[in-house]
């Protein structure tokens, strides 16, 4: 099946909110009425109350509450705010998925958009692009499963959804790979094209033809989470630890096997990533 005739079916493009389609729609533009989507947002009571009670959680350390949309905006920042809406958004957009564990999957997404965000802020890139891509980098998975149950499943005996060597494997079984299809997603949503080159370069950045240092981010990030998810040991970790990746970008990464984390050749002088669950401590809620 081609990415165009995965398309052609109903439930591989699902409807998110207005106001999420607003957001998105908002990257690209200079001119954003910020009160009118405050106001629109604050008219769906699910997407506005999750938000706030995202605004309220620990990641942020807010030193006060934050009542309204108004005083998440004002605190946070609209493109926070942005990020935490279109992520609610995308993340009900798909109730149940054939062949994928969607908790899972999610915990995944949201431990890789933190790392990813992480590593931006630590190589002085866009901290909250990193952090957007990260969240949906593997969104191809659930389009290509929705669309294509019968398909994957032959693929899913072979090798985990969410494991490292599935997009080539998607490459040489299909022609194309998970990152191509969410690449195609978020054009079909409306994001900027760099947001899709992102998506596509995150599967495989050293083969994927597309200069993204975002993408190399998420798909060093998304290494990160699969050690957790995984629960490799140290070896593992260490055999599969994107270092040349990392050297490309000119953030060496190693793993530090004593400390169990990711971090850094000594010439980076940058301290080890700091564990997962500290990094995504009070987001939990966005997955609810």
């Amino acid at each position: 099946m081609s990415i165009a005739a995965l398309f052609d079916t109903p439930q591989a493009l699902p409807t998110i909110p207005k106001v999420a389609q607003e957001l998105i729609q908002s990257f690209s533009r200079e001119d954003v009425a910020v009160d009118e989507i405050a106001r629109h947002l604050s008219a769906d009571p699910v997407l506005s109350a999750k938000t706030l009670r995202l605004a309220n959680s620990a990641y942020f350390h807010v030193s006060r509450q934050v009542a309204t949309v108004d005083d998440a905006i004002r605190m946070l920042g609209f493109v926070m705010i942005r990020n935490l809406v279109i992520g609610c958004g995308v993340t009900g957009a798909f109730k149940a998925v054939p062949g994928l564990d969607l908790p899972q999957f999610w915990h995944h997404s949201l431990h890789t958009a933190c790392g990813a965000r992480w590593l931006a802020q630590a190589g002085e890139h866009n901290a909250d692009l990193a952090f957007t891509v990260g969240l949906i980098h593997a969104v191809g998975h659930l389009v290509m499963h929705a669309a294509a149950s019968a398909a994957m499943k032959p693929l899913d005996a072979e090798c985990h959804p969410l494991a490292s060597e599935r997009a080539a494997l998607e490459q040489t079984r299909l022609g194309y790979h998970h990152g191509a299809v969410g690449a195609e997603l978020a054009a079909r949503w409306k994001f900027p094209a760099e947001v899709s080159e992102a998506l596509n370069a995150a599967a495989d950045p050293l083969r994927a033809g597309v200069s993204s240092e975002i993408g190399s981010l998420v798909h060093i990030a998304a290494w990160r989470s699969r050690v957790a998810m995984f629960k490799l040991d140290a070896a593992q970790a260490l055999a599969s630890c994107p270092t040349a990746l990392g050297r490309t970008i000119g953030l060496p990464v190693t793993w530090l096997g004593a400390e169990a984390t990711l971090g850094f050749e000594n010439s980076c002088g940058l301290p080890p990533m700091p564990p997962l669950a500290e990094l995504t401590c009070g987001l939990e809620a966005m997955l609810d």
